[in-house]
């Protein structure tokens, strides 16, 4: 069976990252940059790149990955680095042109466009899922506002249902967004709408059906008009129910599906079970273009917008706490602002830090993970907490479980 975390890893729930800020003060401001470099910002000396080089060789090897890149970025200069191959087999090297599916930061693009939404009018936070997606568990009560923030209670699709077993056992099976919900159509509400925060990629697929009514246009040309070609992102897209991916991309492999635990390659298998909580294809580039935009609002939202999206994750609501939180598609993790994305096959971070305008991308093809429950580990996610560790001055980086 797919895991019911198999399109994010969520960075919120069990997930503990220690990242100290060094005394800086986050700026939430819709621009997030100024003309100075950033005083906070680390050096990328030959010491410095030869420590994050180490830390994406020791993650590979210890997750037994095929391969892993990442890419550091910060006014003081970039670093990009490779670890192992593109396809498991084969001696093909990684390179930053190579495609790959990034999973659940999908949903940072679905709630931007969201976001842009209610700035023109078209759609309103208040609004409840039943205007738009009739049926659903709190369809009644559970608000746009709700979805966007994981507060809905309506269950996951992911978890133990029909289409997750359907999907099992024929991986390349294309999915209609509708059926993914009505998978869960006659499931009890988890809570209250807003009582609680609960991860469930139901809400952004039924934010993508939101998007897709409001504006009469398919997700594909939402996020291409609105968010890919505004921001140069040429090499990212939305497939849909295709399941090739455009060359040079990285092979992905995964224990997940039929048989469980036989490792399997995952590359073709069929995104639109993902649909807008998870189905976007991108490469290194692309994702350090999204985490600036994503972090500064820079090119995507106005600067009252941003700045409210950035305060939404100091909610209060639990099982969020000060350090990780889940706000308006977007998680904060002790200041850093992006979000983590599994897919069968794929295991992704991409984080922004504003204080010292810093991005980090993480990019693995296997979703592999070590332990299980909540000291469960994903590569990606170890990868980033060691960049991490050494991008933030004064800052540790500690290993963490991910589970949603």
């Amino acid at each position: 069976m797919i895991r019911s975390r198999s399109l994010a890893l969520t960075a919120v729930v069990g997930f503990t990252v220690v990242v100290a800020a060094s005394g800086c003060s986050s700026n939430s401001s819709g621009s997030g940059t100024s003309a100075s470099p950033s005083a906070s910002a680390v050096s990328l000396t030959p010491e410095v790149q030869a420590k994050l080089q180490k830390v994406i060789d020791d993650v590979r090897v210890q997750f037994k990955a095929p391969g892993l890149q990442a890419g550091v970025w910060t006014d003081n200069g970039q670093w990009v680095g490779t670890s192992g191959v593109a396809k498991v087999g084969t001696s093909q090297a990684i390179t930053p042109a190579d495609h790959s599916r990034v999973g659940s930061i999908t949903k940072t693009m679905t709630g931007t466009v969201i976001l842009q939404l209610i700035d023109e009018g078209k759609l309103l936070f208040d609004d409840v899922i039943d205007k738009y997606v009739p049926g659903m568990p709190n369809g009644s009560t559970a608000t746009i506002k709700n979805l966007i923030e994981m507060q809905s209670g309506i269950p996951t699709y992911t978890a133990n249902t029909s289409v997750v077993n359907k999907y099992s056992a024929a991986p390349t099976t294309a999915f209609t967004p509708q059926e993914l919900v009505n998978s869960v159509k006659k499931s009890p509400p988890m809570f209250a709408p807003g009582a609680q925060f609960f991860y469930s990629n139901t809400n952004f697929v039924l934010l993508g059906m939101v998007i897709e009514k409001v504006t009469g246009k398919s997700v594909s040309d939402n996020f291409n008009d609105r968010l890919f070609k505004p921001l140069g992102m040429n090499a990212t897209s939305a497939p849909g129910t295709s399941t090739s991916l455009p060359e040079p991309f990285l092979s992905g492999i995964t224990e997940q599906g039929d048989p469980l635990g036989k490792i399997k390659n995952a590359t073709n298998w069929n995104p639109s079970f993902a649909f807008t909580a998870g189905e976007v294809i991108s490469t290194l580039d692309d994702l350090h273009k999204w985490g600036v935009a994503l972090g500064t609002g820079a090119g995507i939202l106005n600067d009252e917008t941003q700045k409210m999206r950035l305060e939404s994750v100091k909610t209060t609501v639990p099982p969020n706490t000060a350090q990780r939180s889940y706000g308006m598609g977007i998680v904060n993790t002790a200041g850093w602002f992006g979000h983590t994305g599994e897919i069968p096959g794929y295991n992704t971070v991409l984080n922004y830090k504003p204080d010292i305008r810093t991005t980090i991308v993480v990019m693995v093809n296997s979703d592999l993970t070590q332990g299980t429950g909540p000291t469960q580990l994903a590569p990606a996610v170890v990868g980033f907490e060691g960049l991490a560790g050494i991008m933030t001055p004064g800052g540790t980086a500690s290993p963490s479980g991910s589970a949603s």
